[in-house]
């Protein structure tokens, strides 16, 4: 049994991003959808990375980038993820543990796969489209969820994307009903628009039966509901009996309850530079406040001031000292 005490511990796929800048037409020729993520195979990876250009290397994976958020914050993060015994395998291993974040790296024998790597290519518009090569995070099995970890943790963080490995969603389950078990909550991200069309009837039912926090963009949530209607999506969400929140991108984010809705401006930045891990560092501001005694509006806005850092640079890992940031604002 863990005998340390986390406010949330993440479960997602440990990767290393190789990000790039470029232009519509390289996004073109390559038959990239911008703003979303694609699985790609080995093969695609190299072809990829040699037509890429300048690039630089930063630890992300969704869940982990919002536990390094939430440890930026002063939180007290867990991560739980797969990497392979190789050079990005260290990196990461190196990246997280200095963020402040305790990494469980699933249980013994390492996995004969690489590191999973995400390959993004931000545009001028700031937008990031990612390309997926997701190795030895395709291992993630019931068998690496710590379940000490698990029953110590406020909050079980889930991302979507792991919906698209069979053997993690045997691991997901098994934290849910660990989490359950030992009285504590169960959030989820939704991750990406095309994770919620292949997976939709399955991430339904997982709300349906675990889910205590939803987060979600605007799209994923109308793809979620198959709605392209505001309100129909607002009225879905109140009626999965989640506390959910939907980020609108400049427009802020709306935090729903079975009672009530708050909506909560985005927080000012001089100039959006990039905005991969924009949802993740969100949902990290939003979490540290939920578990540690904040208000749902308070919550949201360290939420939208996490997200401004994120985009004001490239890399979805904080530059700045959040909670210096934190404490500057006033929340």
């Amino acid at each position: 049994m863990n005998d340390k005490h986390y406010d949330v511990v993440g479960i997602g796929s440990a990767i290393v991003d190789i990000l790039s800048r470029t232009d519509e037409n390289f996004l073109e020729r390559h038959n990239m959808v911008k703003g979303t993520m694609a699985l790609i195979d080995p093969d695609q990876a190299k072809a990829l990375y040699r037509d890429m250009g300048r690039t630089m290397n930063i630890s992300g994976g969704s869940a982990a980038n919002s536990m390094a958020g939430i440890a930026s914050l002063g939180g007290r993060p867990a991560f739980i993820g797969k990497i392979g015994g190789d050079e990005f395998g260290e990196i990461f291993n190196h990246a997280i543990k200095a963020a402040g974040v305790d990494f469980h790296a699933g249980a013994k024998g390492t996995t004969k796969l690489p590191t999973a790597m995400c390959l993004i290519l931000v545009t001028g518009d700031a937008q990031r489209t990612m390309n997926t090569y997701l190795g030895a995070c395709t291992e993630l099995s019931a068998a690496d969820i710590d379940e000490g970890m698990i029953s110590a943790a406020h909050v079980t963080y889930i991302e979507g994307y792991q919906w698209d490995t069979p053997q993690a969603k045997d691991a997901i389950r098994k934290a849910c009903v660990t989490a359950k078990v030992a009285g504590r909550k169960v959030a989820l991200s939704l991750s990406d628009p095309f994770v919620v069309d292949r997976h939709r009837d399955d991430l339904l039912k997982l709300i349906f039966e675990h889910v205590d926090l939803l987060f979600g963009n605007e799209e994923e949530v109308f793809r979620l509901y198959q709605t392209t209607d505001f309100d129909t999506a607002v009225r879905k969400l109140r009626q999965s009996n989640t506390l959910a929140c939907m980020t609108l991108g400049a427009r802020g984010a709306l935090v729903v309850d079975v009672m009530s809705t708050a909506t909560v401006p985005a927080a000012p930045v001089s100039k959006v530079v990039d905005t991969t891990g924009a949802g993740d560092l969100f949902a990290a501001g939003f979490l540290y406040g939920y578990t540690n005694g904040r208000d749902l509006v308070s919550s949201a806005k360290i939420g939208a001031l996490a997200a401004a850092e994120i985009i004001s640079h490239m890399g979805a890992r904080p530059e700045a000292d959040l909670r210096k940031l934190m404490v500057k604002e006033g929340l």
